[in-house]
């Protein structure tokens, strides 16, 4: 199982637990696998669905397997006191309901019960031991909303705590044993839980913490944006940042030098992977937190913004038995979920795929994946040359940053490869220029690039407060577009609401441009024309520009004229 089989610590306690008491089969759980990886439904919603083993019966078998008892929580009406004890972040971020209270021990409800990271952290974010039983997850949801709205400022209610905690950080910069203490006294542990949470029900890619002269800022980036919270105490700077390193198994007492790690987490029972990173400043160290959550990213061609012919023609290059097809944008622009979302819809059994990556960010089943490890060699010049030798049929690089990368992916594509990469330039045309700065031959590229594909992403206007109206004449100026040819056509704007977080905004979606590697264009590659010249040959063949992808989607009531004025 652990060779084809990755799931979360409870998921696959339960895989084990079926197969102890013999209610299921190894071919069974497998098709479960497969079907809750292909989805991304909760690898027990799939079971109830395939009708392997019902919910009640599972209950009863975790309650057995931990010794202790399954409760209905409809039934079950815990004291207020109880749940004024537990604040609606806790309760929210491990699922659980507290029940009742038997002899100083705290009972409560848990919807991911053989979570057991989880059993061993209640007893110290809570203050007091715990019990922990089985219910049903629908029902501890229900009873989460109704005794802890969401509308609970929960951040605000931590704070307050932490308003009274005065923690004597000079004496313990240098003292490992005293921070990773501090790291751990329960007001941190929950302020951190509390940020966390938040960022992950906020759908937030990343998590800034900032340490500086009088303040430590803490902001969230969602959308592309970056949102400021309430700024904490200066004094929680060391210890906050401290517990992070903690939960990442970094060396807390080094703060030298930069570090890399990753947290892995449930959060409200989902699996939710984070990357940090920690970089020294004059006035601490400075934490970025990428959060990785696979349930929010959908790799599926279909959903991320292309128009059907622009589809069809991606689903022809990305099918062809060799080449080079190249994805192009700043940093942030979803190269790497096209990518993913390409690779996805070739990963078929008669197909070998590798990818090299730098980090691996999700992991797709039946994809062998290479992460870069440059301070091993291991740099993704020297993973294509590997790859090489491992008979594949589409390989992945996650940017060709050099000569020796861009030539390795040449030799790959002219061995009869498929080669999908990406590059950090500002459209489709520049990415050749680029590549000849590298010192790649002309007449290579034209003969192994199949397409080049730019893309950005832009916010998409919130559904809940989406307001129509008619835009005035330097609007359309600056777009580009004739008041006479616009023919009195509405845009459309978010007014700011709860749900999107007043910004008007909430979720993105691609513009794309691209590309196509015709013979005409294969001539003014050979003849190193500019960048200019091969952009209008694009166009004259049909393509669409990254602005006039823009347009579309601002006439669909899909975005803002100022989206796509600030990202085209």
């Amino acid at each position: 199982m652990a060779q084809t089989v990755e799931l979360d610590t409870s998921s696959s306690a339960v895989w084990h637990l079926l197969l102890d008491n013999k209610k299921a089969t190894e071919e069974q759980l497998h098709e479960v696998y497969e079907e809750h990886e292909r989805t991304g439904k909760a690898f027990t919603a799939v079971l109830f669905n395939y009708e392997i083993i019902s919910e009640p019966e599972l209950l009863k078998l975790i309650a057995g397997d931990l010794n202790t008892e399954v409760v209905n929580i409809k039934e079950a009406n815990p004291p207020r006191e109880l749940i004024g004890r537990i604040s609606a972040a806790i309760a929210r971020m491990y699922s659980i309901i507290p029940v009742r209270e038997e002899d100083g021990v705290l009972v409560v409800a848990a919807a991911d019960p053989m979570n057991y990271r989880m059993v061993d952290e209640l007893h110290y974010v809570l203050g007091q031991d715990c019990k922990v039983v089985v219910a049903a997850a629908n029902d501890i949801d229900d009873a989460l909303d109704f005794y802890y709205p969401r509308d609970v400022d929960s951040v605000r209610d931590v704070l307050s705590e932490l308003e009274h905690l005065h923690l004597e950080d000079d004496q313990v910069e240098e003292d490992e044993d005293a921070l990773q203490e501090m790291a751990s006294n329960a007001p941190i542990v929950r302020f951190v839980d509390v940020i966390l949470y938040q960022a992950v029900k906020d759908q937030a890619s990343d998590i800034h913490f900032e340490p500086f002269a009088d303040e430590f800022k803490i902001r969230y980036r969602i959308d592309g944006a970056l949102y400021e919270m309430a700024p904490p105490p200066k004094h929680l700077a060391l210890p906050v940042i401290s517990r992070l390193k903690v939960l990442s198994s970094l060396n807390i007492a080094e703060r030298r030098v930069p570090q890399d790690g990753r947290i892995e987490l449930r959060i409200a029972g989902r699996p939710i992977d984070m990357r940090i990173s920690t970089l020294p400043t004059q006035y601490g160290e400075s934490v970025v937190l990428r959060v990785l959550d696979r349930t929010v990213v959908d790799l599926d061609l279909d959903r991320i913004g292309m128009d059907d012919s622009m589809l069809r023609t991606i689903r022809e290059l990305i099918h062809r038995p060799n080449g080079i097809l190249i994805v192009t944008g700043p940093t942030g622009s979803g190269k790497t979920t096209t990518l993913y979302s390409g690779l996805k819809e070739v990963n078929r059994i008669e197909e070998k795929l590798l990818t090299a990556e730098d980090p691996v960010e999700y992991d797709l089943d039946g994809i062998m994946q290479l992460g870069i490890r440059e301070s091993v060699g291991m740099n993704f010049a020297s993973a294509l040359r590997s790859f090489l030798r491992q008979d594949p049929d589409r390989i992945m690089v996650g940017e060709i940053r050099d000569l020796e990368t861009a030539a390795m992916a040449i030799q790959a594509s002219l061995t009869g490869h498929l080669v999908l990469s990406t590059l950090h330039t500002n459209d489709s045309a520049g990415a050749i220029t680029r590549l000849i700065d590298m010192g790649v031959e002309p007449f290579l590229i034209s003969s192994t690039m199949v397409g080049i594909l730019a893309q950005r992403l832009i916010r998409r206007i919130c559904t809940s407060c989406k307001q129509s109206y008619e835009p005035e004449e330097k609007e359309l100026t600056l777009l580009g577009l004739d008041k006479e040819e616009f023919g009195g056509r509405q845009f459309s704007y978010g007014r700011g609401c709860e749900k999107c977080n007043n910004s008007g905004y909430r979720g993105r979606i691609g513009i794309f441009e691209l590309l196509r590697i015709t013979p005409e264009v294969q001539d003014l590659i050979n003849l190193r024309k500019p960048t200019a010249a091969i952009r209008n040959q694009g166009v004259k063949e049909g393509m669409t520009l990254l602005r006039q992808s823009g347009i579309r989607k601002v006439f669909d009531g899909i975005t803002t004229a100022e989206e796509v004025l600030k990202y085209t």
